[in-house]
């Protein structure tokens, strides 16, 4: 295990925590900063660049750290092991209008996955492109699902389409209520992972929601309205379901808290600007750490920007907002969308354009270790 500097040891921290001088928060945060340092060291280890349209989700798989399912614009589906040199497999899409939104496996099994796409469906479908269930159909061109998530606890599907309506059914596929919640597209939806009857809407209208599933009646229902100042890309509740993060579509990455879920406890000015062509940059949290992950796309209006910023990705501290560290590969320099953590702690995907990039720490040989010695 690295260390970030001797005055804050983590096995220091640990001897006293023996002794009794030192609480497990304390603990956490000497975790926190020795896998903070060790981010100095993370390289693009994988890259691949499977679709002819750009990638529009990504899904790390809950039981295996080396696979991740990741979906594109035109509908493409590939389910990739970085970890062994099999083919991965590859679902093809319908091309233009088939652009997946939301991706989740199924954590009842496995071997499937759920998808929100602009086809107008949210359907449960396996590895070998067979469609399990249908759970929602526009039947209209106009309207499509633009988000999506699910709860295996509560055996429940939520998603949100681009006027605004978030429909929630059953995993047998029975509808419980279609409702307008929003003015305009819901971009995001997010169950929380500990009280699964609280769900977290993000629209275009500059609006974040939070509902109680048992008592939704009406458009009016919500327990809190949060505004912004920009129309909003994500809303993400931390792993613990105590905080949530949202993102804007332009310079703003919020924290709010559950102690105080009506005002932000903490808000971060970044370039994250949205455009057209570019898949929505969204900040997510690490699965194990008070770290927020986020690509960074250099605006000269922002405040801080400098002249030929690159174009990293970023991790702060959720609790105080701060910078902590940058990664960045010259030789994969575009905008980076979508980051997420897999749920060891240890590996970062992320899509930026046509490619999906694999990050994880640089491990050194024999001869590299000589040589720094």
């Amino acid at each position: 295990m690295q260390v970030p500097e001797v005055g804050s040891s983590i096995i220091r921290v640990l001897h006293q925590h023996k002794l009794g001088k030192a609480a497990w928060p304390t603990i956490q945060q000497g975790l926190q900063r020795s896998f903070v340092h060790s981010l100095a060291s993370y390289r693009i280890a994988q890259k691949a660049s499977p679709f002819d349209r750009r990638a529009t989700a990504l899904a790390w798989h809950p039981a295996h750290p080396s696979t991740l399912a990741v979906a594109s614009k035109g509908g493409d589906i590939m389910l990739w092991n970085f970890g062994v040199k099999d083919k991965p497999t590859f679902i093809k899409g319908i091309g233009a209008g088939g652009s997946i939104t939301g991706l989740k496996f199924n954590l009842l099994n496995t071997d499937q996955f759920y998808t929100a796409s602009m086809e107008g469906t949210t359907t449960l479908q396996d590895f070998r492109g067979n469609t399990v269930r249908v759970f929602a159909r526009s039947d209209c061109c106009n309207i499509w699902f633009c988000s999506l998530d699910v709860s295996a606890k509560s055996r429940v599907v939520v998603t949100g389409d681009n006027v605004g309506h978030v429909t929630l059914l059953n995993t047998d596929g029975k509808e419980l209520w279609n409702l307008r919640m929003h003015k305009k597209k819901a971009t995001h939806v997010a169950l929380n992972p500990c009280c699964d009857w609280l769900l977290a809407t993000a629209s275009v209208d500059q609006t974040v929601k939070l509902w109680d599933l048992r008592q939704v009646k009406g458009k009016d229902g919500f327990l809190y309205s949060l505004p912004h100042s920009h129309p909003v890309n994500a809303a993400c509740f931390s792993p613990d379901g105590a905080r949530l993060l949202t993102t804007d579509q332009r310079n703003e990455i919020r924290v709010y808290s559950a102690s105080r879920w009506d005002r932000p406890m903490s808000l971060i000015p970044h370039p994250h600007r949205h455009f057209q062509h570019l898949t929505p940059i969204k900040a997510t949290w690490h699965p194990r750490y008070n770290l927020i992950v986020v690509g960074r796309y250099p605006d000269p209006n922002f405040k801080s920007c400098v002249p030929y910023e690159s174009r990293t990705v970023d991790v702060f501290d959720g609790s105080s907002g701060k910078l902590l560290c940058q990664l960045y590969d010259p030789a994969s320099s575009g905008i980076i969308s979508l980051n997420e953590f897999n749920p060891m702690g240890d590996t970062l995907a992320s899509a930026m354009g046509y490619h999906v990039l694999v990050w994880s720490q640089e491990k050194v040989g024999p001869e590299r270790e000589s040589e720094s010695q």
